[in-house]
C-alpha cells in the first residue's frame, strides 16, 4: 500500500508572481471574483486555507469598469458619519469621484473574513489610469474568460 503525501505551502516558501488585468469595458462583479481567486492564491495547485498563497495583482483604467444594466445610477453605497442619518453615493458618483474605490470595495467584500485578509488586500495595486510604477516587476496578463460590456 502506498501512501500519499499531502503538501502544505508555508508563509516562506510561496513564490508570489505578478499580474496585470486591464479593467477597460469589464463587468465590475465577474471582474472582482478573478481577482480575488488570485489574490487567495486559489488559483494555484498547493492552495493552503489558512497561509496567504496569493499573487500581486495591479488593476489599470479602473476609471472605465463597467455594470450591467442601470445598477450604476441605481445602486448604492451607505455609510455612516457619526450624524443622524446616512450617506448615500450611488456608484456612479463614486466612480467619477474615486474611481478606485469601486473595485477596491468588490474585491474586499469577496475575500475571507479573518486576519488574512488584510494581507491579501495589500497585494491589490489599483490606478484610475493606463499608468502604473510596477513596470520593473514585469507583470503578465491575468489569464481570464470573461465578458466585456458591448457598447450601445
Amino acid at each position: 500500500m502506498t501512501v500519499q503525501s499531502t503538501t502544505v505551502a508555508k508563509t516562506g516558501e510561496v513564490d508570489r508572481s505578478w499580474h496585470i488585468v486591464d479593467a477597460t469595458d469589464e463587468v465590475l462583479g465577474r471582474l472582482a471574483s478573478d481577482i480575488a481567486v488570485v489574490l487567495m492564491g486559489k488559483h494555484r495547485p498547493q492552495y493552503t486555507p489558512h497561509v496567504d498563497c496569493g499573487d500581486f495583482v495591479i488593476v489599470v483604467n479602473a476609471e472605465k469598469v463597467a455594470m450591467t444594466g442601470k445598477k450604476m445610477d441605481a445602486r448604492h453605497y451607505t455609510w455612516y458619519t457619526g450624524y443622524p442619518g446616512l450617506k448615500l453615493e450611488s456608484y456612479g458618483d463614486r466612480q467619477q469621484r474615486k474611481p478606485e474605490d469601486l473595485i477596491y470595495h468588490a474585491v474586499r467584500r469577496m475575500l475571507p473574513k479573518n486576519k488574512l485578509a488584510s494581507q491579501m488586500i495589500k497585494k491589490l495595486k489599483i490606478y484610475a489610469g493606463p499608468e502604473h510604477p510596477h513596470v520593473a516587476q514585469q507583470a503578465e496578463p491575468l489569464k481570464r474568460v470573461s465578458k466585456k460590456i458591448a457598447k450601445r
